[in-house]
């Protein structure tokens, strides 16, 4: 059992603060690897998740990209962190939390996708502009926010 599962069985659905890292991971191409995650279903978004005790956010981000899609990442470039109160979520269960996230990209991975079928249905490379329409809110705003500070032409 996970930090996040110990905190709920003593808080119950009450509102709490989790940090988390996702990261913008690009091929050759500039293409942005996406995770069409099992929860919500079929909902597109960037890979990561949260932090467990003890580690940093860049901890977090290698873990959970390891953990998702099999890869190991190299140098990771800080996009922003985002936080306050349009970060609240409710989750399906009835949890509800506000999340703190590092976002990072990088271009620099090894490995082959392996798809953890507990949490995802597949994982796919898009063009910055030909993203799915059923992507996570949240993360539309890290990828836009990663383009302007790239500042490429797609």
């Amino acid at each position: 059992m996970g930090y996040i599962e110990e905190l709920r069985k003593i808080v119950g659905h009450r509102p709490l603060i989790f940090v988390g890292s996702v990261v913008i991971i690009t091929d050759k191409l500039g293409r942005i690897l996406l995770q069409q995650r099992k929860f919500p279903h079929g909902v597109w978004g960037i890979p990561g998740g949260l932090m467990e005790l003890g580690e940093s956010t860049e901890e977090v981000a290698r873990r959970e990209v390891k953990e998702e899609t099999g890869l190991t990442i190299g140098n990771l470039h800080l996009i922003n962190v985002y936080s306050g109160k349009e970060h609240f979520i409710v989750a399906e269960n009835g949890d509800e939390f506000y999340v703190v996230t590092a976002a990072y990209y990088t271009d620099e991975f090894e490995g082959d996708i392996q798809v953890d079928e507990s949490e995802s249905l597949r994982f796919e490379f898009f063009h910055p502009h030909r993203l799915p329409e059923r992507l996570v809110g949240s993360h539309m705003e890290v990828i836009n926010d990663y383009i302007n500070k790239k500042g490429e032409s797609f």
